[in-house]
């Protein structure tokens, strides 16, 4: 029982967990692609990485909406602003997109890539996760 609830405890951080990854590997990343590309790659990684996590924090609004909405809590007209919300986060990602590629054609990759941020903090997660399983039995 003690177990359980530990475990439970430890995973239901996972989304701060994924969020403190991202923070991390944002400036981790920025300056590897700094030193290895160039400038302008490295800021439109910078870039990438700044609308991934906003998009994450969105996207974790919109879902605890929906779920509110599911279980009827949420208020009547809540619909439409979650459904805004959604959309905007695609507008948003389009026109950081569009600015980068007007500026600086070579940033675009470094902004896509960047776009995959909580990709790799997931994936950190997911080891980190085995390791604590493994080592304390979770």
């Amino acid at each position: 029982m003690a177990q359980t609830i530990a475990a439970e405890a430890f995973y239901s951080g996972a989304l701060r967990r994924v969020d403190r990854f991202m923070l991390l590997l944002s400036p981790v990343l920025v300056a590897a692609a700094a030193w290895m590309l160039g400038f302008r790659p490295a800021l439109g990684l910078a870039f990438g990485c700044a609308i991934a996590w906003v998009n994450f924090h969105w996207l974790k609004r919109v879902i605890a909406g929906f779920a509110d909405r599911a279980t009827g809590t949420a208020t009547p007209g809540s619909g439409q602003g979650i459904v805004f919300r959604f959309l905007l986060r695609y507008v948003l990602m389009a026109i950081g997109a569009y600015a980068i590629l007007t500026v600086s054609p070579a940033s675009l990759h470094g902004l896509l890539a960047g776009l995959f941020l909580p990709v790799a903090a997931i994936l950190c997660e997911a080891m980190y996760e085995v390791y604590a399983a493994l080592a304390h039995g979770l």
